[in-house]
């Protein structure tokens, strides 16, 4: 035998099986070997073992460990020649190497170097999760957990890029295939085996990630905008006594319905204390003033912050803290004063106010009580979220975040629940971390950390389709977590059930067209009926071809354009916001319909295209009430739904380095893009984001 431990150089993708005795690598080798038509290396130590027992009942010893090597390297060789883009090892000098340590104390060190020295592009450790099968040449079913913490740990110790295989011999072939075909698909695309392991446990799709990198280097399509969605023209307008007739309506109807409140709430309040976090990495109190840093710096908003301190909700909190660090407190200088008590509400040894949800956080001044928008948001879930005495809320949560979420629920509840008699039901989901984005520099490469991993960051509100998608609800009203109001809770519950009744109504209608359809009782007169229907109510014109359809032809793209999601939704006067607004826009099929599109989806080098947004009369203020469920009482599959050619390109920052990251179509524009859609003008007095900490100042969060 041929004494080499050099392992031959290849282009090919070559797979290890790894893991103790009796755990289905042989097995899973030949399956995978069949399925790609290409060649597997056998275990050498069987055949060598075997025959060395049946001649004089020989037991494997120290003194085989490099044999078997050399044997193994020559047949893994010899394979290389002949396979076709992959071959699968059902085992290595790695095995060899944790044997020789299990069961001798010790490992030659040749055998030793060539094993840490042998490459495979991914390593499928196999679990002990199959049954033990006993033959001449194996040890014994015996401590096959703590062999197995070896394997792994020797894997983790060496930094191979591997992925532990469970289950059956049927499922352990069926993810083994899934997760070949990804690592080639990335490979191809230059990314590393162990770029492909990160991403894998992360639990993003090869698809999505070979999605994201062809965006990054094509960009996205921008929007068509038709025409600005105005009133009239796409946005219905309703009298006070139109509102109240709809609310009335919502109030009779919703006994029987499932209503439920929606409120996207993950992640820290950072942007909310951006520009106080600049002035505190910035400033040096032994260098400058405060006035001339706001000079230097030309930040109004620092200056309004101190101007209006007294008046946050959570001054007294802070400055009742400063006095009880700094006892010298009251004879300090008043720039002093002002920058402890910036320091002291963001600093993670006190408040940290920057790393907490907003959710948590102070945002009103009663006479008896500071409210955070967890509060004010159960009080408005039962005035208009509630049937049959039961109010339902649900928060997206970032995991880290749900025991300050329950903390402030329990303080909260049952101050809102016994004086209005009505039971909340309260749940939480996270952002699935699937629907994660890469980071990439200008040069579209990936982006990684100090320690070499690769960045992730949240696809955006656009991943919160599939958290509303678990949701069970025949109504759910949607609205961010900052958008809260201080006072005017019956204003507020007048337009959410007004929206409702909205909902319900166009609901009822598109119902009863959905079934005269099923019931095949749709004749030439009531399809003109539903024609006027989906014109009118609903914005949808069917174009010149319709009319050339068969009757049946028609009837089948009637069902089509009415079976569907419905989404109501509020827009107020544009005033300047940044964000999305109502829009008429066409698509690649040259389909024309109602849209919430944002300013970044809009080419700004095409003038037509910015007279369009810029002659735009309304503001998207995330107010919306949906229906997720069809004629048949069955919840639709949202997913459907979604725009997928739409979404955006984010530039961050990573360790002060400028990258680019993708965010999913937004919930409320592209994520909804193929709903059913009403846009209905509502008043300001809805609409009260508190996207920086000095929105607290205004008059919809100050004491009346």
């Amino acid at each position: 035998m041929e004494k080499n431990l050099k392992q031959q150089k290849t282009n090919i993708i070559k797979i290890a099986l790894f893991g103790p005795e009796s755990t289905g690598k042989t097995t899973l080798a030949k399956q995978l070997a069949a399925y790609y038509e290409t060649q597997w290396v056998p275990e050498f130590a069987r055949g060598y073992l075997q025959k060395r027992w049946e001649e004089n009942k020989h037991i494997c010893d120290a003194g085989d460990m490099l044999p078997i090597a050399y044997g193994q390297v020559l047949l893994e060789n010899e394979k290389v020649s002949s396979a076709k883009k992959y071959l699968f090892c059902d085992t290595n000098l790695m095995v060899t190497k944790v044997f020789s340590e299990v069961y001798y104390g010790f490992c030659d060190p040749l055998l030793n170097e060539a094993a840490l020295k042998h490459d495979y592009d991914l390593f499928f450790l196999t679990d002990i999760d199959v049954p033990w099968e006993k033959d001449d040449i194996r040890d014994k079913a015996e401590g096959r957990e703590t062999v197995f913490s070896v394997f792994k740990q020797t894997l983790i110790d060496n930094n191979k890029p591997f992925i532990t295989l469970s289950g059956d011999k049927e499922s352990r072939l069926a993810k083994a295939k899934t997760i070949v075909n990804a690592l080639s698909a990335l490979k191809e695309k230059g990314l590393s085996s162990e770029d492909f392991v990160e991403i894998y446990n992360h639990g993003i799709s090869s698809e999505n990630i070979l999605k994201q990198l062809e965006i990054f280097k094509n960009g996205i399509a921008k929007s068509n905008l038709i025409s600005p969605a105005t009133i009239g023209n796409g946005i219905l307008s309703l009298s006070e006594k139109d509102f109240e007739e709809k609310a009335a309506f919502f109030d009779v109807q919703k006994e029987e319905l499932k209503i439920k409140k929606f409120v996207p709430a993950s992640g820290a309040a950072t942007r909310m204390y951006k520009f106080l976090t600049a002035f505190l990495n910035d400033f040096d109190i032994q260098k400058e003033t405060i006035n001339a840093y706001i000079n230097r710096k030309k930040d109004k908003e620092l200056a309004i912050f101190i101007i209006g301190m007294e008046k946050f909700p959570f001054f007294d909190a802070v400055d009742k803290k400063l006095r009880e660090i700094y006892s010298d407190f009251e004879s300090l200088e008043r720039d002093y004063k002002n920058y402890y008590f910036i320091k002291t509400l963001l600093s993670s040894d006190y408040f940290n106010s920057a790393n907490k949800p907003k959710a948590v956080l102070p945002f009103h001044q009663y006479k008896d009580h500071i409210a955070n928008p967890i509060e004010e948001h159960l009080n408005e879930c039962v005035h208009y979220a509630t049937s049959k005495n039961v109010s339902n809320l649900h928060f997206t949560v970032s995991e880290i975040h749900q025991d300050l979420f329950e903390n402030a629920v329990n303080e909260i509840r049952g101050k809102i629940e016994k004086p209005s008699g009505v039971a909340i039901d309260i749940t939480y989901s996270y952002q699935n971390k699937s629907t994660d984005s890469i980071n990439v520099d200008a040069k579209n490469k990936l982006v990684r950390d100090k320690k070499g991993t690769l960045v992730f960051r949240p696809g955006g509100h656009g991943a919160l389709i599939e958290n509303l998608d678990i949701l069970d609800a025949d109504v759910i009203f949607i609205k961010n977590i900052d958008n809260v109001i201080q006072n005017h809770i019956d204003q507020i519950t007048l337009y959410k059930k007004a929206l409702g009744g909205i909902l319900i109504a166009i609901q009822q209608k598109t119902f009863a067209y959905l079934r005269e359809i099923e019931e095949q009782e749709v004749n030439e007169e009531s399809l003109l009926q539903i024609i006027e229907f989906l014109k009118q109510k609903l914005h949808i014109e069917l174009g010149k071809d319709f009319n050339k359809f068969t009757f049946e032809n028609k009837i089948i793209k009637i069902k089509e354009l009415l079976d569907r999601p419905i989404r109501v939704c509020g827009m107020v006067r544009n005033e300047g916001e940044p964000g999305g607004g109502p829009f008429w826009i066409m698509n690649g099929k040259g389909e024309i319909s109602l849209q919430i599109v944002e300013t970044s989806q809009v080419d700004l080098t095409n003038k037509k295209q910015l007279e369009i947004l810029e002659t735009a009369t309304h503001f998207n203020p995330v107010d919306l009430v949906c229906g997720i469920k069809n004629y048949k009482g069955e919840k639709f599959d949202l997913k459907e739904f979604v725009d997928h050619e739409s979404g955006f390109i984010v530039e961050k920052s990573v360790e002060g380095k400028p990258v680019r990251s993708y965010e999913l179509p937004g919930l409320w524009n592209g994520s909804m893009a193929d709903w059913l859609t009403v846009f209905v003008a509502v008043p300001l007095i809805t609409f009260n984001p508190v996207k920086t900490v000095n929105d607290l100042l205004k008059p919809a969060h100050q004491p009346q």
